[in-house]
């Protein structure tokens, strides 16, 4: 069974972290990875510097535009990654844009994700229709879980369509807003979040834009399955060294 299957029917609620491969410094990815996995953490994303990040605020363009200028490629982030499932059991992701994955190679891609060993992909720019016809298969062919985003906006008619087709957990975005912009969770979307829970999905849903601490995880998880940190996280790692994650992650949950 894949890894975050698995890590879904646990009974808690999950705690997953983004950041920036290649960010603060080139050679950060793996420490990063084992520091937060022996902190406790569920579930990884790492974050797949593009250019040109359009749905990301400014924290996690800020990092990508160094990530990309410290010399991290697709091509070394799997050099970097080759030995990670001989330390690291926890899920892994990669979340980025769908450009340099072309330019990688689709199926190269997932073949390589699948030697050493994520175990899913978040491609916000990948649309539902593109992946059914053109790359479903692929992605299936080498156990790698596509995971869908949902919005606010996004009709009920839509998720439930998303839910037919996922077969992991679904990305509930918060806001219709870009990531990093949210101080707290208002009624509106709390009502967003239950009116989601109440639809009785196939699959759990995690929460992410906008989570930054204990407060925020617990409003993220009084529906839902988890939550996600990404802005917030690589802001503590633009101002902290690795061994100081712990203290991030103890202020969380």
């Amino acid at each position: 069974m894949n890894r975050i299957n698995q890590i879904l029917q646990e009974n808690k609620k999950l705690l997953s972290i983004y950041f920036t491969a290649g960010y603060p410094n080139l050679n950060d990815t793996v420490s990063i990875i084992k520091e937060l996995e022996r902190n406790g953490v569920d579930m990884i994303e790492i974050g797949l510097p593009f250019s040109d990040p359009l749905a990301d605020g400014p924290t996690i363009q800020e990092s990508s535009t160094q990530a990309i200028a410290n010399g991290m490629t697709t091509k070394l982030l799997f050099e970097q990654l080759k030995d990670i499932r001989e330390t690291v059991k926890i899920p892994l992701l990669i979340m980025g844009y769908f450009n340099p994955m072309m330019q990688f190679g689709v199926e190269n891609f997932c073949q390589k994700c699948n030697e050493i060993g994520i175990d899913g992909l978040i491609i916000p720019d990948l649309p539902l229709e593109e992946y059914l016809l053109e790359y479903q298969e692929i992605f299936e062919k080498y156990n790698l879980k596509n995971v869908f985003l949902v919005t606010p906006q996004t009709s009920n008619e839509r998720i439930l369509q998303i839910d037919s087709v996922s077969d992991s957990f679904i990305y509930m975005v918060s806001t219709s807003s870009v990531t990093g912009n949210q101080t707290g969770f208002g009624k509106e979307q709390m009502e967003y979040f239950e009116r989601i829970s109440n639809l009785n999905l196939n699959n759990p849903q995690i929460i992410g834009f906008g989570i930054n601490n204990e407060e925020t995880f617990s409003q993220a998880t009084l529906h839902q399955k988890g939550a996600i940190i990404g802005s917030a996280f690589v802001k503590f790692l633009k101002n902290n060294s690795i061994d100081k994650i712990r203290l991030f992650l103890q202020k969380i949950k």
